[in-house]
């Protein structure tokens, strides 16, 4: 099902049908889009339970000003943020730094199969600072147009670009010092 169909349903009042179509349709890319930021995938399941209740919710008031797509990942990308700002909350709570816990998960993943490398440039992306950390997963991995980006962050495709470029030379120095030890 393509996303004109499932907004075709929308439009006329038929949600369980979209509704259905957006979980066929993207449970895999948000999962990822998701996962990439909880680095846990059970943390990362029972989130994206809450953006598809989200999602459910918002349905009926979606009008098509935007691509379906970029409505999708703005709402997951904002739920992301608030588990992220949770989790923060909580680790000033116990005293442990709130990096130290995802590299701690990162490591301690069961579920992740890349190498060492592999390992390291998601320990990178992870001390970006949170703007830098969204547009690189979403240029980097999802591979999507600065001009989406910007409908899903409200930002200018200018500033966009400027952060990706400083994402991105962090993210090469961080995997070049750990090339060189």
């Amino acid at each position: 099902m393509t996303d004109n169909d499932i907004i075709k349903l929308c439009g006329c009042g038929r949600q369980e049908e979209a509704f259905n179509g957006i979980v066929h349709a993207y449970t895999e890319r948000l999962y990822w889009h998701v996962r990439r930021f909880l680095c846990s995938h059970d943390d990362t399941n029972d989130l994206l339970q809450d953006i598809f209740i989200k999602i459910w919710t918002a349905l009926p008031s979606f009008r098509g000003d935007s691509k379906l797509y970029t409505w999708l990942y703005r709402i997951a990308t904002n739920e992301v943020l608030n588990h992220l700002r949770k989790r923060k909350f909580k680790a000033l709570v116990s005293l442990e730094s709130s990096y130290a816990a995802v590299e701690r998960m990162i490591d301690d993943d069961p579920h992740f199969n890349g190498n060492q490398l592999q390992r390291e440039l998601h320990k990178a992306i992870q001390r970006l600072p949170e703007k830098q950390r969204i547009v690189f997963n979403l240029r980097y991995f999802d591979e999507m147009k600065y001009e989406d980006i910007a409908d899903i962050t409200g930002t200018s495709v200018g500033a966009l670009k400027a952060s990706y470029h400083h994402a991105y030379t962090k993210v090469k120095e961080d995997l070049q010092k750990v090339i060189e030890v």
